[in-house]
């Protein structure tokens, strides 16, 4: 458990950053949503990710401000995530990713 504290009290950048959202689940999910996916199925579906994964991830990015949750864009009774303004900052960060996985 010190680990993880350490971690997000950080003063290395990269520390904390990887604390809020390094987890391997969440950028992908971040990913998926660069590709206009918002509704928990779609996340489901595209990613394979078991429901309580998913939910738990989606929660904690909803938490930290990543996304934010709205009423569905069709007016169905669904609900979406959509990204905030700091989820979309993150978008360098996954082409960098991106870039580097297909260089290496």
């Amino acid at each position: 458990m010190a680990k993880q504290e350490s971690l997000r009290t950080s003063e290395c950048p990269v520390a904390r950053t990887l604390e809020s959202i390094g987890e391997r689940w969440c950028l992908m999910i971040i990913r998926e949503a660069f590709d206009d996916v918002r509704r928990f199925s779609e996340f489901q579906k595209n990613l394979g990710l078991a429901k309580n994964i998913l939910a738990s991830r989606l929660k904690h990015l909803v938490d930290i401000g990543i996304f934010e949750i709205l009423p569905a864009s069709d007016g169905s009774a669904y609900k979406e995530y959509v990204l905030t303004e700091k989820g979309r900052s993150v978008f360098p960060i996954v082409v960098a990713l991106r870039q580097w996985g297909e260089r290496y």
